[in-house]
């Protein structure tokens, strides 16, 4: 397989490695890299959107003994990454372009090119959408209040979620919504807790806790979503726009556009440096659905592909054979 070794330095635009997702998997290859000194960004949509971000106690980490919360884990690695030079940024990739050269990753907030890019999604994205979700994408549906939000002065909206990223979304829309509804699929928010006090006291938060997003109603606009409360019926709430960061069980490789090849089981599929079959686009963590799912094996095999891509940006000797063989 070859890859182009033209050496260059970034400039303040661009990046050596980009890397989508910054749980253990992600952070773990973002520890590797910037070490190295290779320039690197670590793209996330925040710290409780992933497995090891929402577990409550961990007590199996090597090295870590005692009980630890998962995102206090998490955070662990994160400042180590920083300690080295890599970058976080908080932003949703909904896009990109793997086969150019720069390779391009596009985010609600800007635009980010490499030379090599790590996919460190996990598997906590959505099977099946709420019904009326489609059809009104983009006419009152939205996945990006920052994006959007400005097209709701003065109305009532609805956010769906219970992360940090859906947290600083519903917050980010009290600058212009009259009112934000907060649908939580779970009677607690897993966030931190100075957002879930943020929240919870901005005098424009309606919360919800334990609702159930059942169907978004409207004919050529969001109009009202229909919800049930644990223990309740169904209620149907009129708002004008609907926020949707909810979680599910499959790999999230729907920013990929096709772009690579997925398994019968809609994972990636890799060879044993974690290169897809796109020369410099690597993929590590719970996107591959072929492993226990712990963090050490995760953090395992971002560190693997983190020294396959130095070798190759560095035009020496790859660690194995070609992965077609």
């Amino acid at each position: 397989m070859e890859f182009n070794m033209n050496w260059h330095t970034p400039s303040a635009t661009d990046y050596d490695v980009v890397i989508i997702g910054g749980g253990p998997a992600g952070s773990t290859a973002a520890i590797y890299t910037a070490r190295a000194g290779l320039k690197t960004l670590v793209l996330d949509k925040g710290l409780t959107t992933g497995a090891l971000g929402i577990t409550g106690k961990i007590a199996n980490y090597p090295g870590v003994p005692g009980d630890i919360s998962g995102p206090e884990l998490l955070e662990r690695m994160r400042e180590q990454a920083r300690s080295f030079g890599a970058e976080y940024m908080t932003d949703k990739v909904i896009g990109v372009d793997l086969l150019g050269e720069p390779k391009s990753v596009f985010g609600n907030n800007g635009t980010y090119t490499a030379r090599a890019v790590i996919i460190a999604t996990g598997s906590m994205g959505r099977g099946s959408r709420v019904k009326g979700e489609d059809e009104l994408l983009g006419h009152g549906v939205s996945y990006c209040a920052t994006c959007d939000g400005a097209f709701f002065k003065g109305q009532e909206v609805l956010v769906a979620g219970n992360t940090d990223e859906a947290i600083e979304e519903a917050l980010f829309l009290t600058q212009f919504a009259s009112r934000v509804h907060f649908l939580s699929p779970t009677p607690e928010l897993k966030a931190p807790p100075e957002m879930v006090e943020e929240l919870l006291h901005n005098p424009k938060v309606q919360f919800y806790p334990g609702a159930s997003l059942r169907e978004i109603l409207g004919q050529q606009r969001v109009e009202a979503v229909r919800f049930a409360l644990r223990g309740q019926g169904e209620q149907t709430l009129p708002v004008r726009g609907a926020f949707i960061y909810l979680q599910g069980g499959k790999p999230i490789t729907d920013f990929l556009q096709g772009q690579l090849e997925l398994s019968d089981t809609g994972c990636l599929i890799v060879d044993r440096e974690f290169q897809t079959a796109v020369p410099g686009v690597y993929a590590v963590g719970d996107v591959l659905c072929n492993h226990v799912k712990q963090a050490v094996i995760a953090a395992a095999e971002g560190a693997t592909a983190a020294i396959a891509v130095e070798k190759v940006l560095r035009g020496r000797k790859q660690m194995v054979a070609d992965w077609s063989k």
